[in-house]
């Protein structure tokens, strides 16, 4: 049986109002050393997330409960995401490459360097409708040996990429980031909304074709993933739980949780429930009364 606790959802603004859930929040799963990434499988109604620490993904049944090891070692895995033909594409921290696991289980290298040097640390990972993959690059990875190893940025700086659909090739859609972090689309695909966690704020982007356009300061905090729900409202994973942003930027209201959060991802069957990793190793699960963007 799995233990709950209680959580307050905060109402800053009246836009907020009637958007809430369970009054407790499961914890599906404790003992991890620092979570991440969490990615639902509609299809298997099976969540797969990271413990980084620990080089291993970890996979839970929505119809059992059972959680055990999908895969380890990981490559020091981070971000997750589900591709347009469910498939899991993964950021190797550790590994130092981006990756997908095909549906017979095998792995595919989708990139590891940029025009010859080796990658930083892919961090996180999100799949336009186009089939093209964005990711951050920030140096988590290999700043210590906490969640991989020690070595120089080749690249020497720390960058938003696409990999292009057709080619594979990665090219830099935005080169002014710290520490790249969390990013997530609008809805429509027209914004890309990008976390710089060493500078505490989120920016917004115009998605321009293959670019992207503007970079405007969204919201001001520490913030680690994001995710959009189906009002096209922004979820940021911040130090005292959950951020919700209106579009227009304005802070609406929270959800608060004993933990930092570190990321988060709709699921279920109707994508209301919403799955919450954190630093403390943790993975929640809370019904709320609304849905993530398909």
């Amino acid at each position: 049986m799995t233990d709950r606790f209680r959580v307050e959802f905060q109402a800053l603004d009246e836009r907020f109002t009637g958007y809430d859930g369970d009054t407790h929040v499961e914890v599906l799963h404790s003992g991890s050393r620092k979570t991440e990434g969490p990615a639902y499988f509609p299809a298997g109604r099976y969540l797969v997330w990271s413990d980084i620490p620990n080089d291993r993904l970890l996979r839970w049944d929505e119809t059992t409960g059972a959680v055990g090891v999908f895969r380890c070692p990981s490559g020091n895995a981070n971000g997750n995401t589900v591709d347009r033909e469910g498939r899991l594409i993964t950021c190797e921290q550790g590994a130092r490459r981006l990756t997908r696991t095909e549906h017979n289980g095998a792995v595919t290298v989708l990139a590891d360097n940029y025009r010859g040097k080796r990658l930083n640390s892919p961090n996180d990972v999100v799949v336009r409708s186009d089939g093209s993959i964005w990711f951050t690059d920030p140096r988590y990875g290999i700043t210590g040996y906490y969640e991989g190893s020690p070595a120089e940025s080749e690249i020497g700086a720390d960058h938003v990429y696409r990999l292009d659909p057709g080619t594979g090739e990665p090219t830099v859609v935005a080169d002014d980031f710290v520490r790249p972090n969390g990013l997530a689309f609008s809805p429509d695909e027209s914004r890309l909304y990008v976390v710089d966690t060493r500078k505490r704020h989120l920016r917004v982007f115009d998605v321009a074709g293959d670019g992207l356009k503007g970079g405007r300061v969204f919201a001001e905090a520490w913030f680690d993933g994001i995710r959009l729900d189906c009002y096209g409202r922004i979820w940021a994973a911040a130090l005292d739980g959950l951020h919700c942003y209106d579009p227009d930027g304005t802070l609406i209201g929270k959800l608060r949780l004993p933990e930092a959060a570190s990321n988060l991802t709709f699921g279920g069957i109707k994508r209301n429930n919403l799955f919450i990793t954190n630093s403390a190793g943790d993975l929640y699960s809370i019904r709320v009364t609304f849905a993530g963007a398909r």
